[in-house]
């Protein structure tokens, strides 16, 4: 939408198909509303913007083969000045070490998982960068922040018996495992753990093994791609009474439905209602634009969008000098206000949200930062 034609594109990774789409489309939205919002370019460059999907309509969620496909096309196009992505903690697994090779520079919106740009499982994070160098930004908090933040809620709310849950892959046992370290220290009673089948037919028998271990809540650690709606419709027809925890991959209450009412679901960051400066002209502009309260994950692809473009206008248009002054940048004012990405590519920003499903929203409860003594190693 600039004048002329671009000198470089940066490209989205997002999965435009499945149960979250509405989500992943208004995040999109948003990164474009931010180029828009910089006419176009950073700094001299002008920038075009390409939206790709990582996902299969077979898979309904991000499938590995897609995302090695998107990454090794990125790689190869020099044209690419950097990737917006991904938004699966298993798919950046996947891209990173690829689009290491050439030094591209990606900035993930929604990558949770600690490992991805921290010491947390064994040959982490060395594995993702086979050059030696680092890639890879993220502008949203890490699942050792959000876990216990999790657990802090469950405390918060007077229960004391939780049953974790986690969908077999890197990010929903990484975050599961966060919540159960750090319930463990606030003395809660887990009084399970275990894997669910995103195949399964049904959970009641699931369902039936919590309720027999009296817990009072249970934590969902995945996204709810993974048949998370069929899972909660099971556990609640089971016990009704039980509460329901999840991180963020449950973010979107059109995928989680109606059995999604009363849950807390977490949300890196603070709610969009709390944004000041250039954040509240965000929520404002761009809620007008989608016509509702911007998705939390929206605020985010903007400012993973402005983090790239400053990248870009100090790069002098290589790849390897882009991506490098991400590494201590400062940004000020921007969408989710001052912060600095430190040299692991971690966000000074660690607040986390609990937000309530009302309906079809996300209602803010309560942000909190967990202390230090809960944010524990892998």
């Amino acid at each position: 939408k600039g004048s002329g034609s671009p000198d470089f594109i940066i490209a989205s990774d997002l999965p435009l198909q499945g149960a979250i789409r509405a989500q992943t489309v208004q995040l999109s939205r948003a990164e474009i509303w931010a180029l828009a919002n910089a006419g176009w370019k950073a700094g001299s460059y002008k920038i075009g913007y390409q939206s790709c999907d990582d996902s299969t309509a077979q898979a309904g969620s991000w499938d590995t083969a897609k995302c090695a496909t998107n990454a090794h096309l990125y790689d190869n196009d020099r044209s690419v000045i950097a990737v917006l992505g991904t938004f699966n903690s298993g798919c950046a697994e996947i891209e990173v070490p690829i689009t290491n090779r050439s030094s591209l520079l990606m900035v993930s919106p929604a990558n949770t998982y600690p490992g991805l740009t921290k010491k947390w499982s064994a040959g982490e994070p060395q594995k993702y960068y086979p050059t030696g160098t680092r890639n890879y930004a993220r502008v949203v908090a890490t699942d050792d922040f959000q876990g216990p933040a999790d657990a802090m809620w469950t405390k918060a709310l007077g229960l004391k018996k939780v049953y974790v849950l986690d969908d077999k892959q890197v990010y929903g046992f990484g975050v599961a495992s966060t919540y159960r370290a750090a319930a463990k220290k606030l003395g809660l009673d887990v009084t399970g753990f275990e894997g669910w089948d995103a195949k399964a037919s049904s959970y009641e028998a699931l369902a039936t093994r919590i309720k027999a271990t009296g817990a009072q809540a249970v934590f969902l650690g995945g996204i709810v791609c993974n048949n998370g709606a069929k899972l909660m419709q099971d556990i609640k027809a089971v016990d009704p009474k039980i509460q329901i925890q999840t991180p963020d991959g449950f973010s979107d209450p059109n995928a989680n439905g109606s059995v999604g009412n009363g849950a807390y679901i977490s949300v890196a960051g603070e709610p969009p209602s709390a944004l000041t400066g250039a954040g509240a002209t965000f929520v404002k502009s761009f809620g007008k634009q989608v016509g509702t309260t911007p998705n939390p994950y929206s605020a985010y692809g903007a400012q993973s969008m402005q983090l790239a473009l400053a990248a870009v206008a100090k790069g002098g248009g290589q790849r390897v000098t882009t991506t490098k002054s991400v590494f201590g940048i400062t940004i000020t004012n921007g969408i989710l206000g001052t912060f600095t990405m430190n040299a692991n590519g971690d966000t000074s920003l660690t607040p986390v949200t609990i937000y309530k499903q009302v309906g079809k929203s996300l209602k803010p409860v309560k942000t909190l930062v967990p202390p230090a003594s809960l944010v524990s190693g892998g």
